[in-house]
């Protein structure tokens, strides 16, 4: 946002044949998108490679033990594991490519959390603006299907753990690794795009 000062002739009041200054806002889509940006840099892509790896240690480490101390590993135990892996793959791809359609469509809305989060740091919060409120097809949903994605990863923990062959360890932390680890693939290849778009142009 760049503030430009305007000088104009029209008077204001009773004021005769003189320039009053105005305040103009002027908005670059360029500047938004990378505030945009810098909130997924920030907020998705770094804790998502931080605890992607730590519950894929905590998950290899849980199967590890359960091979060599209790002697529980079988071919059941990785099928099992491998699709609890691939749920948390399906459900962060369906994460992401929702928040990629945000920064395509509403890149405003991301902005303005990067802004937020920068002024609670600051403590300076300011009262959030109607204008990046998200209205799209279909949202009414979205917490739904929040809701039902974490309910999906937690019954499949506790069947996998109570019912087959991964104990409790590795059948909490596989989904969530396989989560957190398709969202930084996926961000990480729109990020690098967009920077080598910016270039060419």
């Amino acid at each position: 946002m760049v503030i430009i000062w305007h000088l104009t002739s029209e008077c204001l009041g009773t004021c005769n044949g003189n320039h009053v200054p105005k305040l103009i806002n002027v908005h670059h889509p360029q500047h938004t998108i990378q505030q945009a940006q810098g909130y997924i840099k920030t907020r998705v892509l770094l804790p998502s490679g931080l605890l992607g790896l730590i519950c894929m240690i905590g998950a290899i480490g849980g199967l590890g033990y359960q091979w060599f101390a209790i002697d529980g590993y079988s071919l059941s135990t990785f099928y099992q594991s491998s699709a609890l892996f691939m749920s948390g793959v399906g459900l962060g791809a369906v994460q992401t490519f929702y928040q990629r359609y945000l920064l395509r469509e509403f890149p405003e809305v991301l902005a303005a959390r990067m802004k937020a989060g920068l002024n609670r740091q600051r403590g300076t919060l300011k009262k959030r603006s109607d204008a990046t409120t998200i209205e799209h097809p279909g949202r009414q949903f979205i917490p739904l299907a929040y809701l039902l994605g974490a309910m999906i990863l937690i019954g499949e923990t506790i069947a996998a753990s109570a019912y087959g062959q991964v104990s409790m360890v590795p059948a909490l932390l596989m989904p969530w690794a396989g989560f957190y680890w398709i969202r930084l693939f996926l961000w990480r290849r729109v990020i690098k795009v967009e920077k080598a778009g910016e270039v060419k142009s």
